[in-house]
């Protein structure tokens, strides 16, 4: 951690040195996530616009001056990160966004962002010398974990809601981690996942309790800044859950703005489910987080007790963003939408970043002219039966050319 100078709690806001093996607060415990502060003067006087020009690696250890890992145990791992950025054409006319463009990070290794935290974990476990790492999650986190731990030769234990998605389940095994699943809510598998932790002495890719994994998800938006030239959108809009991606994307914007590489940090927009939303309500109503229901088909950002709220709200009010939240039905809306009109299929919980876009637009949070960028968190796939859910026009024909053509000349007179 050559450009780190310490860690800080978040709440009591007290200093550890930056080589003590701290995944919280000692004071405040659990709540007291740390932050890990860095030296930006050291990482200026080694990065530029020059040392971007000429780095060839394009994954996310070409960010290595701004991560809290040894290089000399980064060894093989999968290719993460370095995601495509695209410019929307047809959606930007649709809501009036003269600069819209959407950041597929499903385009990443297990077809998620929580790569960028788990390659970081799996990294770090191993320079710590550990050979099993755990982690309870709603999906993403956890078939990510277990793909990136694969490539790294270590051992993993899962731990999931029963509730979790059937193609994040096949992942999960099919890279070999001991998998558990929890009878109960997102609530009980996290601890559950906790007290196994903290009696076998796995090593802890918990994003909401290890501060590395941030320092992963940030990397995010250092790529998007990249991709624009080191100017970024106006916007940036993220689904939000437990409050760590989130928070990361802050951090990515905070880092560059800090070493002079942009000029400003975007504003940063959450969205949340109606049927999940402790962020949105909190931000609203001005409050301290509460505990809400989990009560939303986008399982990934389906957390009813935050464990990083302290992060995840700052990012928001710190870049003088908003939370939205939206229905189930706007999230499917914006699944096919997002499919249909730009090639990106995303699964509920990355769909709610476009559900959000499109409720900020109706509702002039974001303005027509101010530029926007969608990060989409995960690919479709994840999460196939609501997929099927919403596709209710199948055809079959029998394999004949009079049938086919009746049917093609019909369908068009109907359209």
């Amino acid at each position: 951690m050559k450009n780190v100078k310490y860690f800080e709690c978040t709440l009591c806001h007290q200093t550890f040195d930056k080589k003590l093996e701290l995944m919280t607060c000692p004071s405040c415990g659990e709540k007291g996530i740390l932050e890990i502060v860095f030296d930006y003067d050291k990482i200026k006087r080694e990065v530029d616009r020059s040392y971007f020009m000429n780095n060839n690696d394009y994954s996310i250890w070409r960010y290595l001056p701004f991560l809290t890992v040894d290089a000399a145990y980064i060894g093989n791992p999968l290719k993460v990160g370095f995601t495509p950025l695209y410019k929307s054409k047809k959606l930007a006319e649709r809501y009036y966004t003269e600069h819209l463009y959407f950041k597929d990070d499903g385009c990443n290794p297990t077809q998620s962002l929580k790569d960028r935290a788990s390659v970081i974990a799996c990294v770090k476990a191993k320079e710590l010398g550990y050979d099993t790492i755990s982690c309870s999650s709603t999906g993403n986190a956890a078939s990510s974990l277990a793909g990136n731990a694969a490539k790294l030769d270590l051992k993993t234990v899962i731990f999931v809601p029963e509730r979790a998605p059937i193609g994040k389940l096949i992942q999960l095994k099919m890279f070999g981690a001991d998998l558990i699943k929890v009878k109960g809510d997102y609530k009980s598998t996290f601890q559950l996942s906790r007290d196994a932790i903290n009696h076998y002495k796995w090593y802890n890719r918990n994003a909401a309790i290890n501060p590395h994994l941030i320092e992963g998800k940030k990397t995010v938006a250092l790529e998007i800044a990249e991709q624009m030239d080191f100017k970024p959108t106006d916007w940036v809009v993220v689904s939000v859950g437990d409050g760590c991606t989130i928070g990361g994307v802050y951090k990515g914007f905070y880092d560059l703005y800090n070493v002079g590489l942009i000029s400003e940090i975007p504003k940063i927009m959450g969205v949340q489910s109606e049927g999940c939303s402790p962020f949105y309500d909190a931000f609203r109503n001005r409050t301290e987080l509460q505990e809400a229901e989990e009560n939303t088909i986008a399982d990934s950002i389906a957390v009813g007790i935050p464990r990083n709220p302290v992060k995840g709200m700052n990012a928001v009010i710190k870049s003088n963003g908003a939370f939205v939240k939206v229905s189930d039905e706007k999230i499917l809306e914006a699944m096919k939408l997002l499919a249909s009109q730009e090639g990106i299929f995303a699964e509920p919980a990355a769909a709610a970043s476009l559900a959000g876009y499109i409720h900020a637009r109706e509702q002039y949070i974001i303005r027509k002219d101010e530029s926007v960028t969608v990060i989409i968190t995960g690919n479709g796939l994840k999460d196939q039966k609501t997929a099927l859910n919403l596709i209710t026009d199948w055809v079959e024909l029998e394999p004949d050319l009079k049938q086919l053509i009746n049917h093609i000349e019909n369908e068009g007179e109907k359209k």
